[in-house]
């Protein structure tokens, strides 16, 4: 690698899967079945947001009457069908970068918001799981993002000091909890574009993980 970093670190959803999509779509779905006409809006203020804050963000917006749970159960079971049924796409060049990281023995680590299992099942399903060496999942860390508590830990899990890794996301909180952890933050926007304060905080702002792969050669 041409670049300094002795470690990178991956979010997963909108960075390594376009899974922010399809949960939108499952999301519009299953917001048909309640009676729900905004819900687009909804699910984008949700991007990078755990699970536990995102059904506080639907209960904020529609209601404590809102049926939350059982909505959230709708959305996710018509999410898990379509990752069954081989419908969450791998993202462009993801699959190229992890495979050059790898060649090169670059330490890689997954941080996601997302509760572990389905991490594992999710890269697992998709023939990726072997390409890193650490996976945090959301609920191994008391603080989600924006706080930096789950890059800290995956790069405590590396054994390298956060200073000294990359970490590739592609949200608002995800960026912000990157910076505060004091990696060299790259984003690579997906489906909402940077403010001017997400992109004072990003190190550097990429369109795709192909280009992130040709930075790192």
């Amino acid at each position: 690698m041409m670049t300094n970093f002795k470690g990178i670190i991956f979010d997963m959803d909108g960075v390594i899967f376009d899974s922010e999509r399809l949960y939108l779509e499952c999301c519009m779905e299953a917001a048909a079945i309640f009676g729900i006409d905004d819900m687009e809006n909804t699910c984008m203020s949700c991007i990078g947001l755990n699970t536990e804050r995102t059904l506080a963000r639907f209960s904020e917006v529609y209601g404590e009457d809102f049926p939350v749970n059982d909505f959230w159960k709708e959305a996710t079971s018509r999410f898990a069908q379509k990752v069954q049924n081989n419908l969450l796409p791998v993202k462009k060049g993801a699959r190229e970068l992890l495979e050059y990281l790898k060649n090169n023995n670059v330490p890689v680590a997954l941080a996601s918001s997302t509760i572990t299992g389905r991490v594992r099942s999710e890269l697992a399903a998709a023939g990726l799981i072997n390409y890193f060496d650490v996976i945090v999942g959301g609920d191994m860390v008391d603080k989600s993002k924006p706080e930096p508590d789950i890059f800290l830990y995956a790069a405590d899990k590396l054994k390298i000091p956060a200073k000294n890794c990359c970490i590739i996301e592609d949200s608002f909180n995800g960026v912000r909890a990157a910076h505060a952890s004091g990696a060299f933050v790259i984003m690579v926007p997906d489906l909402i574009q940077p403010t001017e304060e997400i992109a004072l905080l990003a190190d550097m702002i990429l369109p795709s993980l192909a280009d992130v792969g040709k930075y790192l050669k």
